[in-house]
């Protein structure tokens, strides 16, 4: 099926990895900075000899921006004039692995990491990935004693790149596993701050040392609507500060000839409280697993008891059919919603039997019995429009 269409008589965009992906945007910047691109092509959007014509390149993620919440928000008029289009996210649309992605420059199905609670069977249990820990607690990996990089295995942006790259990065992430793992021949700097993050841009990028690239994630937006809601006065708030801050950066890299960059990993969209469904309340549902629920609750991933497949289907259409689809794992990766290329050993251990794509803004979530039940306003990894569609904006400070 045509990456970024539309599935038939759903409200629903698979990922493009034909050219207008996030997977598609790092191939350009990969080939312009001197690399070779892997299974995906450059993103038409930025050309890579747009890219190889500046000393520097600049990219930023701000994580939950969605092209749909950029294009109609009057507030951002900075971002907006440099719109140059949208971009579908991966599969899932989610940070866990869109976020893989631009730090890998390859698709889901060549890095494996496949949403936030992933199934390691090398391991024998269900992890929060980027924390790096058991679903049940405990340590995070490299207090384990688990070498990272060699559970991950994967091909790092920052060492096929051709210059002095740099990686800035949220003080309290900066040195998670996750984060060391993705790190590669990069320099790493911890910031506190979207002013400290610009302020360290625009510092690498006069400096001397011929050409570099320089990194940036800002996960506040993504937060904030977490909690508040995508189209809360809060987030509307922040983005509109963001823009009048990036507005005065562009203006403060004049003369450093520099492309900047900025685009983000998903979008989201908000729910109700009648969206929130539990699986407390579908106990036979419940009974079928043999593991927790995995991924997101916008697309869980459903591991099943052996020779339970025809009820899981049926009780999924009779009871579910509402909010939900299940969708034979399987299916969804030779179709390609994971991208092109090889796939990742681990991968088809990680994404279950089923998945079950939500319908609307529904979302499945199950419970540990030490977890604290909480409510995510704001939420994404599913199919939607607003969550798999996110911008380009691209400057060029000569």
């Amino acid at each position: 099926m045509r990456g970024g269409a539309i599935l038939p008589g759903m409200d629903r965009y698979l990922p493009d990895y034909q050219g207008h992906g996030i997977a598609n945007l790092m191939a350009s910047l990969i080939v312009g900075l001197g690399g070779e691109r892997g299974s995906c092509v450059p993103a038409p959007l930025l050309d890579p000899d747009e890219v190889a014509g500046f000393r520097n390149v600049a990219l930023l993620v701000i994580d939950g921006l969605g092209y749909n919440r950029l294009s109609t928000e009057v507030s951002a008029p900075w971002m907006n004039r440099h719109l140059r289009g949208a971009l579908t996210s991966v599969f899932p649309s989610t940070t866990a692995t869109a976020v893989t992605t631009f730090l890998t420059g390859d698709p889901p199905q060549q890095h494996g990491l496949t949403g936030w609670h992933m199934y390691f069977r090398e391991l024998g249990s269900v992890v929060a990935v980027l924390p790096g820990r058991p679903r049940y607690g405990g340590v995070p990996f490299g207090k384990a004693g688990i070498p990272v990089s060699r559970l991950f295995s994967h091909n790092l942006l920052f060492d096929r790149l051709g210059v002095r790259s740099h990686v800035l990065s949220p003080a309290q992430i900066a040195r998670s596993d996750f984060s060391l793992a993705h790190l590669g021949a990069a320099e790493l700097l911890p910031f506190r701050g979207f002013g400290a993050l610009l302020n360290m841009m625009e510092s690498l990028v006069r400096e001397d040392g011929g050409r570099r690239f320089v990194y940036g994630y800002w996960p506040d937006l993504d937060a904030m609507g977490h909690v508040s809601g995508c189209g809360s006065e809060e987030t509307s708030a922040h983005l509109e500060w963001l823009d009048e801050a990036l507005c005065a950066f562009a203006e403060a890299l004049s003369g450093t000839d520099t492309l900047l960059v900025i685009t983000a990993d998903h979008g989201q969209i908000d729910t109700t409280a009648d969206d929130r469904l539990s699986l407390d309340d579908h106990p036979e549902l419940a009974d079928m697993l043999v593991l927790p629920l995995c991924g997101e609750s916008r697309l869980p991933y459903c591991y099943l008891k052996p020779g339970r497949e025809g009820a899981f289907e049926r009780y999924v259409a009779d009871e579910l059919g509402h909010a939900a689809e299940a969708v034979p794992s399987a299916e969804a990766l030779a179709a390609g919603w994971f991208g092109p290329g090889p796939a990742h050993p681990g991968l088809a251990d990680r994404i279950g039997d089923y998945m079950l794509l939500m319908k609307g803004h529904y979302v499945l979530k199950d419970w540990l019995p030490h977890e604290e039940r909480h409510v995510l306003v704001g939420v994404h990894g599913g199919l939607t429009d607003d969550e798999m569609r996110v911008p380009l904006v691209v400057h060029a400070a000569g």
